[in-house]
């Protein structure tokens, strides 16, 4: 039978993008499920205080039975601002919670990211956000206490993650290239609403660099909860 990592997921935006992972790592070998569950966001705004509420942990516990009832061995809460808007001390926090809720091995998109940043030994890296600048500054100060110097950070300014929702190719390849910077060895695009998981290789060949995205790391993140490893092109370098 074959295992299942559950996750936690704001609202609707590109939460299509994991079936589509879940078929790209099913052809790889991956005898894996991806079951979401949606939470209730609140009010749809990047900006803190919303935040903060869109990822408080009522919001997280009163899902869990839900994503559980699929027959999730592992949760991760599928979003990158509503957890390191929390702090590094926040986020882990968090996590705890949900774990300590669902009784299952928990993370979050943010810490999604800094083990993938760890995994390709990425010291300086270029950050693509949707979010308003002061939003965006919070995830550079994320990854700061991680270990990873930012040597570039670039905000869009968009307030609703339905608005991200729409954005396609064209615009996910022009937000990764207006953040790239030479000195960056890989470029970070920040947001589970951004639809990005039928484009990683091409973004990488317009770059020439690692581009680590939302929605992948945070499916990577669950199968090192489920202590699973894939490897896929399809994915980018981070699946290599």
């Amino acid at each position: 039978m074959a295992q299942a990592v559950g996750f936690l997921y704001p609202g609707y935006s590109a939460e299509d993008d994991f079936p589509r992972l879940e078929g790209i790592l099913g052809a790889a070998g991956a005898d894996v499920r991806l079951p979401l569950v949606h939470t209730d966001i609140g009010e749809d705004a990047h900006r803190v205080d919303a935040l903060l509420e869109m990822g408080s942990a009522a919001r997280l516990a009163a899902k869990v039975e839900e994503v559980k009832g699929l027959g999730a061995e592992a949760v991760v809460w599928a979003c990158t601002s509503a957890s390191f808007v929390f702090g590094w001390e926040g986020a882990q926090e968090q996590v705890r919670e949900l774990g300590g809720t669902s009784g299952l091995p928990a993370s979050s998109t943010s810490f999604a990211f800094a083990h993938a940043v760890a995994d390709l030994e990425l010291d300086r890296v270029a950050i693509a956000a949707t979010y308003p600048e002061d939003v965006a500054e919070l995830f550079r100060d994320f990854l700061k206490a991680a270990g990873s110097e930012v040597v570039a950070m670039r905000g869009s300014g968009i307030i609703t993650a339905a608005e991200v929702g729409t954005w396609g190719r064209d615009e996910v390849l022009a937000l990764a290239r207006g953040g790239d910077h030479p000195e960056a060895q890989a470029v970070l695009l920040p947001d589970t609403a951004l639809h990005t998981a039928a484009w990683i290789p091409e973004i990488e060949d317009a770059l020439g660099k690692p581009v680590l995205t939302a929605n992948q790391v945070t499916v990577r993140e669950g199968l090192r909860l489920l202590g699973q490893r894939v490897r896929t092109p399809e994915l980018g370098a981070l699946f290599a």
